[in-house]
Parts: structure tokens; sequence; C-alpha cells
């Protein structure tokens, strides 16, 4: 293999899939606040919610505003809570969904060179299903964490493994997978959107001559994916987080609870939330496919020296 560079060799699966879920937790520690802002947006104006009624109502206004009184009543931690749940779940969930991209892409498009754009869609929706089936958990004790108040001593979760063990034990271990439906749909939508948009802006750029396969090629191409991600998988996003942090019998189904939404709070609920989701998403991808590039030439840089 003497002669060859990294970017000339076309990185393998395993380092597509071990690369993405490294990434994807690098782009969390950067991201982890604005994501919890997000959720204390998203949850505020429902009657009741598990995890936040002992302790009053508390306001929330915009996205630093959020951060601030969070900062000041619970204390910084609070920006990280769930976050180890957080973590397992990129791991698990990225590296599925983003690792696995260009090989069922492939895959639907039976290794012939033209990829359309529904072999994409379809890569995109079939490994955010996947992705989903097997982290659902996580990502149901991470939102669980978020939306929880930490001032005060009446907590309803006092660490991840507690978490895992109380919803089991409250809720059966359906409670795990509670919200399954709304986060296949957002993830098929967000994966749809993200990882297309990324190819699809990355292929133009790279075809126009306008940049090279480098890092503002791929930071321009992530920034674009994360604000077209999040028009569209917003009103989604709201629904699954105000599903999976429902107390058990609060809405009979995720369409159940968008109809509560949209008849107590108008059709702007679907919308709460969106300037953290974007700084979040738009942030968030940056960081991770700026990552994942770096790491997938980094591994096969490795591979080809061994």
């Amino acid at each position: 293999m003497v002669g060859f560079r990294a970017g000339d060799v076309p990185p393998t699966a395993t380092v597509k899939f071990i690369g993405a879920g490294t990434a994807a937790c690098i782009a969390d520690l950067f991201t982890f606040p604005l994501d919890t802002a997000k959720v204390r947006l998203q949850i505020q104006g429902e009657i009741k919610s598990p995890v936040n009624t002992s302790h009053g109502p508390v306001k929330y206004r915009g996205v630093f505003g959020t951060i601030s009184t969070m900062v000041r009543v619970e204390g910084p931690r609070s920006l990280y809570s769930g976050l180890v749940a957080g973590l397992q779940r990129q791991m698990s969930f990225a590296s599925v969904r983003i690792g696995l991209y260009d090989s069922v892409k492939q895959f639907y498009t039976k290794g012939s060179d033209h990829v359309g754009i529904g072999s994409r869609l379809m890569a995109g929706c079939t490994t955010g299903a996947m992705a989903v089936a097997l982290a659902q958990p996580t990502d149901v004790v991470k939102v669980r964490f978020q939306a929880q108040i930490s001032a005060g001593a009446s907590k309803r979760y006092h660490g991840t493994m507690d978490a895992y063990r109380t919803i089991a034990k409250e809720e059966g271990f359906r409670g795990l997978w509670k919200g399954t439906g709304p986060n296949i749909t957002r993830n098929a939508i967000v994966n749809c959107t993200e990882l297309v948009t990324y190819d699809l802006i990355k292929d133009a750029l790279l075809k126009s001559l306008l940049m090279n396969d480098d890092l503002p090629c791929h930071f321009t191409s992530a920034f674009g994916a994360g604000f077209c991600t999040t028009v569209i998988a917003s009103p989604v996003d709201v629904v699954k987080t105000r599903y999976m942090n429902s107390a058990p019998g609060q809405y009979s189904s995720a369409l159940n609870c968008a109809v509560a939404m949209l008849a107590k709070e108008g059709p702007k609920a679907f919308y709460k939330g969106f300037m953290p989701s974007f700084l979040r998403l738009g942030s968030w991808n940056v960081v991770m496919f700026v990552t994942y590039e770096q790491l997938k030439r980094a591994l096969m840089a490795n591979c080809l020296h061994v």
C-alpha cells in the first residue's frame, strides 16, 4: 500500500461505524446544554409532567434565558443532566444511522456509480429506523433527565442505571421504548434531511469545483444540513419530546399528544425550542461531520501503516 494516502482509499464500513459514533459523542459534549435548553422549552406549557410538577412552574424565555435560568436555579451541572445516557445514545445511535449510511446506500444502488435521490432517501430512512430500534431506551432516559428539575431533594431519578430500573419497574419494559413511533418518524426525517442534504451540498460543491474535499467544504455542507433539518423536523421533534416525557396515561398516543398540543397551544407549539434546536443541530452537525471526516482519514491512515 506504499504510495497511497489515506484520502485515496475509501474508508471501510468499520472505520465509518467507529468514526461516526466517536464524532457524535464529541459533538454531544460541545452542544449538550443547547439540547437540554431545547427540551425544557419544548415541554413548557404542558399541564402535567412526571418530572417537574413538584417544583412549581418555571418560566423559560429563549435559548440563553433558559440556560441562565437553569444555571441560577439548578446550578451549572443541570445543563449536562442526562449526558451519560446521551453519550450511550450517540455511540449506538450515530454509529448505525451515520456509519452504515454509505453501505446501505450502496446496497440500494446495487453497486452502481449513479446514486439518485431515491436511493439516498431510502438509505436515510433505513439506517434511521434501525438506529431508533437499537437506541430508544437511551433516548428516553436522556429526555427524562433533561426534563427533570434538579433543584430540591425530590428528584425522580438519581442516576442513569436508576432511571433505567425505575422506568422498567413503574412502566414496564415497554416504557423504555416509549415514543418509538414518533422517534422513528423524526429520525427518518432527520436522517433523510441531514445526511442527504449534507451529501448533496458536498457533491455540488465538489462537482462545481467551488471547494476541495476539505474542512471549509465539510463546514459549509454540515451547516446547511443542520438548518434544513431543523426546519423540517421541529414539529415531530416537539411531539416526540412531549410524548416521551409524559406521565403514564397522559396521552393515548403520539397523535393524541399532537392533537392536544394543537388544541391547547396552537400551531406555534410545534416550533417551540426552534432556536436552541437550530443552534444545537447546526453546531452539532458542524462538529460531528468535520470530526467524522477527519477521523475517517486518520483511521484509514493508521490502517495503511499497520
